[in-house]
C-alpha cells in the first residue's frame, strides 16, 4: 500500500468513527451487537463515505473545467425537482413544502396503510 493510500484509509477510518454518534442520535444508546443499531451504523458509514467521495469528485470536475459550479447548481436544481416529483408519486397524498410535508389525510392514510405505528 502506498503512503497516499495509507493516509487515505486513515482519514476515511477517522471520518467513519462518527457512525456511532449518528446511530446513538437516531436510536438512543444501544449495545454494539444490537442489529438495528448495526444497520444504522452501516448505513451512516456508507452515507459519509459517499458524501466525501462525491464532494471530491465534484471538486475535481470543477477544477478540471468539465463544468462550472453554476452549471452544477443549475443541474442539481433540476435533479432535486425530479426526485421530489418521484417521491410524490411514490407516496400519494403527500407533498413537500417549505414548511414540511403537507398531507391530504384521506389519500395519505391509504398510502400509509400497513406502515408500522
Amino acid at each position: 500500500m502506498s503512503a497516499l493510500e495509507q493516509k487515505l484509509m486513515e482519514r476515511l477510518n477517522l471520518l467513519t468513527k462518527w457512525r456511532s454518534i449518528f446511530a446513538g442520535w437516531q436510536l438512543g444508546t444501544r449495545s454494539m451487537d444490537d442489529p438495528e443499531c448495526q444497520a444504522v451504523r452501516d448505513h451512516r458509514e456508507v452515507t459519509m463515505l459517499m458524501r466525501a467521495e462525491l464532494s471530491a469528485l465534484l471538486a475535481l470536475l470543477i477544477k478540471a473545467g468539465v463544468f462550472s459550479r453554476e452549471e452544477f447548481q443549475r443541474q442539481l436544481i433540476i435533479e432535486a425537482d425530479e426526485l421530489n416529483k418521484m417521491y410524490e408519486k411514490k407516496f400519494p397524498g403527500m407533498e413537500a413544502t417549505p414548511d414540511g410535508i403537507k398531507m391530504d389525510i384521506v389519500e395519505a392514510q391509504q398510502t400509509m396503510k400497513g406502515w408500522k405505528p
